[in-house]
């Protein structure tokens, strides 16, 4: 079996996915896309970056959007439960000979950077800015509503290796997806906060950012972001969707914002909480897996995705393509 054992005592003790930071081309467009369409909170502004966050979010921000000359991925973000988490995390990442420094970040308190195995630069932190909830403050709520950030997808060159070594960090796998007969991983949907996941992985050109998820809180939000958009010059940004995915049983709808990064506002999924429950497997060659119902993905969806400052991407090691729903 590809699926890792859980690790219930990981060497650290990481909480859930909890931000990301872009870097766009030009961030007063990113704005009127992010803030103005899609209803994001701007949290704050600074000569070089915009600071978002969702609705339901107390932390500072989720997403960060930084003026660059390329769009690229700067950071995946992640929150542990506590500082000596900090501590934990560097002295783990230096045993496995890993990339791994203290840095300065905005907002934040501590703040270890990181490298994966495969090349996705990672920071971890415990203590963030605080800054006041919108929950109930329905007069702030623009576009789809957006609450918070939920997870990040992203392609790998080796889902075995990806999933192997998030799985050693106590991740913990819902569903995936197998080749029929050798059982080799084509994709893993892992999670830490018991929801269907926190981060997954995608067998493909890599390593990239595929998208970042945004929940919302009904599949009316998401239809009504539509007409937002299509009424308001941001027609050509809807690339998939609106759907349901048969994995994390997802209501969708993909986006691409003006620099091409996708986000994917979504919501129906499920609880992953108790100890003992079972990974989901899904064939390659069940067209279910990627869509129950709607249309199929576009070209662009299988091959796209947003690069990782300064990563080189590498081919995939495992030649295999699921069967798009008809």
């Amino acid at each position: 079996m590809p699926i890792q054992p859980v690790v219930k005592y990981p060497p650290f003790n990481v909480v859930r996915a909890s931000h990301v930071e872009y870097a766009v081309t030009d961030l007063a467009r990113s704005r009127a896309y992010w803030v103005d369409a899609l209803g994001f909170i701007a949290t704050e502004q600074t000569g070089d970056a915009l600071y978002l966050r969702g609705l339901e979010e107390c932390n500072h921000h989720s997403v960060v959007l930084r003026q660059g000359d390329v769009p690229v991925v700067n950071r995946l973000g992640f929150k542990v439960f506590d500082e000596d988490d900090l501590d934990r995390a560097a002295h783990w990442f230096a045993q496995q000979g890993l990339p791994a420094a203290w840095a300065e970040v905005p907002h934040q308190g501590r703040t270890l950077q990181a490298t994966d195995p495969l090349g996705m630069p990672l920071e971890f932190y415990h203590a963030m800015d605080q800054t006041e909830r919108l929950l109930q403050h329905y007069g702030a709520y623009c576009g789809t509503h957006p609450q918070r950030i939920d997870h990040i997808n992203c392609f790998t060159p080796d889902v075995q290796a990806s999933h192997d070594f998030y799985a050693s960090l106590g991740f913990r796998t819902s569903e995936y997806t197998a080749t029929e007969g050798t059982e080799q991983l084509w994709a893993v949907w892992m999670h830490r906060k018991g929801s269907t996941h926190d981060l997954a992985f995608t067998n493909g050109r890599g390593p990239r950012l595929h998208h970042i998820g945004i929940w919302v809180a009904s599949i009316t939000n998401i239809i009504h972001v539509c007409d937002v958009l299509s009424t308001t010059g941001w027609l050509p940004s809807l690339e998939r969707g609106p759907g349901r995915h048969g994995i994390s049983n997802a209501f969708f709808l993909y986006l691409r914002d003006p620099d091409g990064h996708r986000i994917e506002l979504f919501n129906s999924d499920y609880l992953t909480v108790d100890p003992d429950f079972k990974p989901i497997r899904w064939d390659l060659k069940d067209p279910r897996r990627q869509t129950l119902w709607g249309a199929p993905a576009p070209k662009t969806w299988f091959e796209e995705g947003s690069v990782f400052a300064g990563q080189a991407v590498r081919a995939p090691l495992l030649e295999a393509q699921p069967i798009v729903a008809p």
